[in-house]
């Protein structure tokens, strides 16, 4: 398995959305997402996707080159219509506004509608932190869920992200998590492996728990905490679908399909300036910080992971990255 500097990682994977058809924007910000992904072990979000982005753009369902819409309809709210291209570029278009609104406000909402699936939401709400400002970002996905008690696939992993900045700069805490018990490419890549899964995770069609990788794509994924984790699934689908006008998981069709329509998937964030309650923030966060950090073993989200310069690549998807950008 050979070991690849993330910053050549970045180049190849640009290099291979340039030559199938992004834009400049889109190759340069798709790939500084995938990068970001492998640096931090994060191998389902990194280049695990690209083949699917290389395709996708070559059979249409995700558009390369379109220049995102950006408008504030009120002061507290950006909305970003993506034109069915990249999340990464309809972001990176209404980021600047969100974040001037934000500081005017207070509070911020960034509705990012009709886009493709932006992968790891913590590669948005991590810039939010950045900025100085509270991050959470919230998104949906093709149907593989079952409500509890159930079999029939109602929602997506529908991950959520949280991103708080420190008082002096960075990120404090860091958290990027679905809110099913298991993100579903750990489900492909272990029946790729010819490995089960442990209970817990799935029901086979039929709705019982399972261990079988096979039976359980065959079946559903189940929510994180049952009942509870199913409901902020719920939560995130509402604000992800409802708010940005983009399709409800039940109509979203396989995210990895070469072809088909338009993911047509909405983000929404929201920006919150800790600086509006006078530093009582920072100070409960160092509290808060400081008491866990007194308990061995135990940390913060997001403590103590620090982005690799370089990462191991398995050997068939470095050769197919290579391939890919020709």
């Amino acid at each position: 398995m050979p070991v690849i500097e993330v910053s050549r990682i970045e180049e190849v994977t640009r290099a291979a959305l340039a030559r199938h058809g992004a834009g400049e924007a889109a190759a340069r910000l798709v790939a500084k997402a995938v990068a970001e992904a492998e640096s931090y072990g994060n191998r389902i979000c990194g280049l695990y996707y690209l083949e699917s982005y290389c395709v996708q753009l070559g059979t249409g369902r995700v558009l390369g080159d379109v220049v995102p819409e950006v408008t504030r309809p009120r002061p507290g709210m950006v909305r970003v219509d993506a034109r069915f291209g990249f999340a990464q570029v309809a972001f990176d278009a209404g980021l600047p506004e969100a974040i001037a609104a934000a500081r005017e406000n207070g509070v911020a909402a960034l509705a990012v509608g009709h886009a493709h699936t932006c992968t790891a939401l913590g590669f948005f709400t991590r810039q939010i932190a950045e900025a100085g400002l509270i991050g959470y970002g919230a998104t949906n996905a093709t149907p593989i869920v079952a409500p509890p008690g159930g079999k029939r696939r109602v929602i997506g992993t529908n991950p959520m992200a949280f991103s708080v900045p420190g008082r002096r700069g960075g990120v404090a805490l860091h958290l990027d998590q679905s809110t099913s018990a298991v993100a579903l490419g750990k489900i492909t890549m272990a029946k790729a492996a010819g490995e089960s899964i442990p209970e817990g995770w799935a029901v086979d069609a039929e709705g019982r728990p399972t261990t079988d990788p096979d039976a359980a794509l065959k079946g559903a994924l189940v929510s994180s905490g049952g009942a509870k984790g199913w409901g902020i699934g719920l939560m995130v689908e509402l604000l992800a679908a409802g708010l940005t006008g983009s399709l409800a998981s039940v109509d979203v069709a396989p995210l990895k399909a070469p072809e088909g329509p338009h993911h047509d998937l909405g983000q929404y964030y929201l920006l919150i300036d800790p600086g509006a309650e006078g530093g009582a923030f920072f100070d409960r966060l160092e509290q808060v910080a400081e008491v866990i950090a007194s308990d061995p073993g135990a940390r913060m989200p997001g403590q103590g992971k620090e982005a690799m310069a370089e990462v191991d690549v398995p050997d068939a998807v470095w050769a197919q990255t290579l391939e890919l950008a020709g």
